[in-house]
C-alpha cells in the first residue's frame, strides 16, 4: 500500500502499519512528538490501523487536535488520579476544550490545596507511563463493566447509546474510563499541566439534574508554555468583568435580592446612562427613528398571536395560573390558533388574567404602529426603545452583567415596503458598526448569518421556500455590503434570519452582542398593513434590530476591553482635583464650578492627604485626569494636569484645559496611553 503524507512525499509498506508506527518509520522524533492522525481527511487515533492506499497525516501538539487529544488524556490522567484519592466519587464526563480540559465528578467540593493533592497524584501516574489500551465491547458487556465498577452516570451514558452500537474504552493499568478518544499512546508524553480551578456544575447542564463538581485544567509540552499560559490566566482574571466591575464599584449583585438581578452603583449608572442618552439621540436626531415606551409585562394572548408564547414560554415569567399544569393545558388548547383569521379569536381569549414580563419588545411596538392608519408615504417607519426585557435564564447560566434575567437593549422595529427592505437593512448594519467603532470594538467581533434549520422545520414559522427566499435576500445584502460572515444552521429566530455580531470575552466564551432580524411573518399575524400608492391594503416588511445591543453586556465587554480605564467621555469620574492643601480648597471649588458648567463630571479631593498619596489613589481608580492646584495656580489662574494617557502634561490655563476634553468628550475620542518611559 501507499501512503501519502502532507508534504506529498510517498511512503510505500507490503502490509499494514498502525499510524504510530508508520510515524515511528519516518523518525522516531515525529512518533515521540505524534499526538493523532489525520487518515483520510479524517482525525483517527495513533493505533487505528492502515489497510490501503491512503493520505496521512501525522499531527503533533502544534496542531489543535493534537492539542485535543494530548489533554483530553490529560482528563484522563485526572479521573484516575481522583478514584485514586477519593474513591467514592463517580465519573462522569471530561472533555479538552479551549486551552484546556476539564472532568465533572459526583464528590463533594473541592478547595485549591486539595487540587494541590490531585496534581500531586497525577504526577505519579504519568510518571509509571502507563500505555492506553483501547477496547471495545457490545452493549450489553459495556453495561455490566459500568456496573461492576459502580459508575451509574457512565451506565446512564451507555443506556443512551442505540442498540446494537459497539462501545469503546480506554484502560491504563487499572483504570477504565468509556471513551471514544483518540488519545495518546500513554501518559508519559504529558510534561506539564495544571489545576487551575473548580466549581460545580449540573450533571448534563440541567439545573433539574445533581450538581457535580467541575475540575478545570491545561497541559502543555513545555513547562514555559504552561507558564506563560499560567500568567496570561492571571491577567484575564484581573480583566474579568465580574471581578474587576466589583471592585470598582460599578456593580454588585445581591442574594437576598435574586442571581442575574445586578444592582448598578452609582459609577455604573451613570456609565449606562451615557450609553442610552447618546443611543438615544443618535437614533432620533440622526437615524430618524421615533420613540416608544411600552408596558413591561401583558397578557399571554399578546404573545400568543406571534407565536412567541409556544417558543419562549419556558424562558418567561409567567403569573396569574395556579399551577403548571394549567399552561400545558391551554398550551395544548391554543397552539393551533394563530394568524389573522384567527386574531379576534385570541385577543378576545377568556383567559385575561394570564400575565408575563416581556423577553422581547417587538409585538408592543406592532400595536404602536397600528394605532394609526399609514401609508406608503410613512414608511419606513422606525421605532426605537430602550427596553427592559425579562428572561428566566437557569442559574448555572449566568454570570456578571453577560447574562442575567432581567436587562435593558436599544431595541428597534423598522416597518418597511419590499423596495425598502434592502437599504434599510443596510442602515441598520451601518448604524451597528458605526457604534462599534465609536466604542472602539470594531476589531473585536465576528459576524454570523444565522439560518433556520431545515431539520427542525417545526420550530419555525413559514416554508422551506419562505425561508430560503428571505435567506437569499439576506445573503445578497451581506455580499453587498462587503461583510466578511460566516453561515450558522439552527441560530435562526423562529420567524427568519438574523445577523449576529459576535464578541468573546476574557475567557474566549462568545456571546451575541448585536441582532438584525428579516421578519417576513409577523405582520401578517398581528394584521399590520399599509395603503400603497394605487389604495390598495399591503403587508409591510420588518426589521428587528438592536444598534448597541444589551446595556449590560456591552458595560460587562467594555470593563472587559479596556481593564477598566474607559473612554473619557464614558467615565462617571473624569477629572478629580487634588488641592495641594486645605488653604486651596476654595480655588479647586472654583475649578469645580467652571468644569461642571461646561458639562463635565469632576469631583474634589478635599481630604487631609498628602498629595503624593492622593495621586496614586486617583491611578489606582483609573481616572482620566487629576488636576492638582496650588498657589502657582491658584494666582495664575492655571492647573497643573496629570493624566493616565501622558503622566504629567504640564501646566494649562484652565480655559484650555476645559476645551481640550470638552472636545475629547464631544468626539468620543479614544486617546491612547503612551509608553511609560515617554511618560513625563
Amino acid at each position: 500500500m501507499i501512503i501519502t503524507l502532507k508534504d506529498g512525499s510517498t511512503k510505500e509498506y507490503s502490509e499494514s502499519m498502525s499510524i504510530y508506527d508508520i510515524a515511528r518509520d519516518i523518525s522516531d522524533g515525529l512518533a515521540r512528538a505524534a499526538c493523532v492522525g489525520e487518515l483520510n481527511g479524517k482525525v483517527v487515533d495513533l493505533r487505528t490501523m492502515v489497510t490501503e492506499d491512503s493520505t496521512l497525516n501525522i499531527l503533533t501538539f502544534d496542531s489543535d487536535e493534537g492539542k485535543k487529544a494530548y489533554r483530553h488524556t490529560c482528563a484522563h490522567v485526572l479521573a484516575e488520579a481522583v478514584k485514586n484519592l477519593y474513591p467514592d466519587a463517580y465519573l462522569t464526563i471530561g472533555p479538552s476544550i479551549a486551552d484546556g480540559f476539564y472532568y465533572d465528578f459526583d464528590m463533594p467540593s473541592l478547595d485549591m490545596s486539595a487540587l494541590e493533592e490531585i496534581e500531586k497524584e497525577m504526577k505519579k501516574i504519568i510518571k509509571k507511563g502507563d500505555r492506553l489500551e483501547y477496547f471495545t465491547l457490545p452493549k450489553d458487556e459495556a453495561l455490566k463493566l459500568m456496573e461492576e465498577r459502580n459508575e451509574p452516570y457512565k451506565v446512564e451514558l451507555i443506556n443512551d447509546l442505540p442498540e446494537g452500537e459497539t462501545i469503546s474504552f480506554y484502560k491504563q493499568g487499572d483504570f477504565v474510563e468509556l471513551c471514544a478518544g483518540p488519545h495518546l499512546m500513554s501518559t508519559r508524553p504529558i510534561k506539564a499541566f495544571k489545576l487551575t480551578s473548580t466549581s460545580g456544575a449540573y450533571w448534563r447542564g440541567d439545573e433539574k439534574n445533581k450538581m457535580l463538581t467541575r475540575i478545570y485544567g491545561t497541559a502543555f509540552t513545555k513547562k514555559a508554555d504552561l507558564e506563560e499560559y499560567l500568567e496570561y490566566l492571571a491577567e484575564i482574571k484581573n480583566r474579568d468583568h465580574n471581578k474587576l466591575g466589583r471592585e470598582m464599584d460599578i456593580f454588585t449583585t445581591v442574594d437576598v435580592i435574586g442571581q442575574g438581578l445586578p444592582l448598578f452603583m452609582p459609577k455604573g449608572t451613570k456609565m449606562i446612562q451615557k450609553l442610552q442618552r447618546w443611543i438615544e439621540d443618535l437614533e432620533d436626531y440622526e437615524w430618524g427613528y421615533v420613540r416608544t415606551r411600552t408596558p413591561l409585562m401583558a397578557k399571554s394572548t399578546l404573545y400568543k398571536i406571534s407565536d412567541h408564547w409556544y417558543h419562549y414560554k419556558d424562558g418567561m415569567f409567567v403569573f396569574g395560573y395556579e399551577n403548571k399544569d394549567d399552561i400545558d393545558n391551554e398550551e395544548e388548547k391554543n397552539r393551533e390558533i394563530h394568524g389573522v383569521e384567527d386574531l379576534a379569536m385570541i385577543e378576545n381569549d377568556s383567559d385575561s388574567d394570564v400575565y408575563a414580563l416581556r423577553p422581547m419588545t417587538c409585538p408592543f411596538q406592532y400595536y404602536v404602529y397600528k394605532a394609526r392608519q399609514k401609508s406608503y408615504r410613512d414608511l419606513p417607519y422606525r421605532m426605537g426603545e430602550t427596553s427592559t426585557l425579562f428572561r428566566n435564564e437557569e442559574s448555572g447560566e449566568m454570570h456578571g452583567l453577560t447574562r442575567v434575567r432581567q436587562f435593558t437593549i436599544s431595541e428597534g422595529h423598522l416597518v418597511c415596503t419590499p423596495e425598502q427592505i434592502e437599504d434599510e437593512f443596510k442602515g441598520c448594519v451601518e448604524l451597528a458598526k458605526y457604534c462599534l467603532t465609536t466604542l472602539g470594538l470594531q476589531e473585536d467581533v465576528t459576524y454570523r448569518m444565522s439560518k433556520w434549520d431545515p431539520e427542525n422545520a417545526d420550530k419555525y414559522l413559514g416554508s422551506a421556500k419562505d425561508w430560503d427566499k428571505v435567506q437569499d435576500a439576506m445573503r445578497k445584502i451581506l455580499d453587498d455590503i462587503g461583510l466578511d460572515y460566516v453561515e450558522a444552521d439552527g441560530e435562526a429566530a423562529f420567524y427568519g434570519p438574523k445577523l449576529d455580531i459576535q464578541a468573546k470575552n476574557v475567557y474566549g466564551k462568545e456571546d451575541t452582542m448585536i441582532t438584525i432580524q428579516l421578519d417576513m411573518f409577523l405582520a401578517e399575524r398581528y394584521d399590520m398593513y399599509y395603503i400603497d400608492k394605487d389604495g390598495n391594503k399591503k403587508r409591510p416588511y420588518i426589521i428587528h434590530r438592536t444598534s448597541m445591543g444589551c446595556y449590560e453586556r456591552t458595560l460587562a465587554w467594555l470593563i472587559e476591553k479596556y481593564s477598566g480605564k474607559f473612554p473619557t467621555w464614558l467615565c462617571a469620574e473624569q477629572v478629580r482635583i487634588l488641592p495641594i492643601s486645605e488653604k486651596y480648597i476654595d480655588y479647586a471649588d472654583k475649578v469645580f464650578a467652571e468644569l461642571r458648567k461646561n458639562g463635565i463630571d469632576v469631583t474634589v479631593d478635599k481630604r487631609s492627604e498628602k498629595i503624593g498619596y492622593k495621586i496614586r489613589e486617583a491611578r489606582m481608580d483609573k481616572l482620566p485626569y487629576m488636576l492638582v492646584v496650588g498657589a502657582k495656580e491658584e494666582e495664575d489662574n492655571t492647573v497643573s494636569v496629570r493624566s493616565r494617557f501622558a503622566g504629567d502634561e504640564g501646566v494649562k490655563p484652565l480655559s484650555e484645559f476645559i476645551d481640550m476634553i470638552t472636545e475629547e468628550i464631544r468626539t468620543k475620542a479614544i486617546r491612547k496611553e503612551e509608553p511609560k518611559e515617554e511618560q513625563k
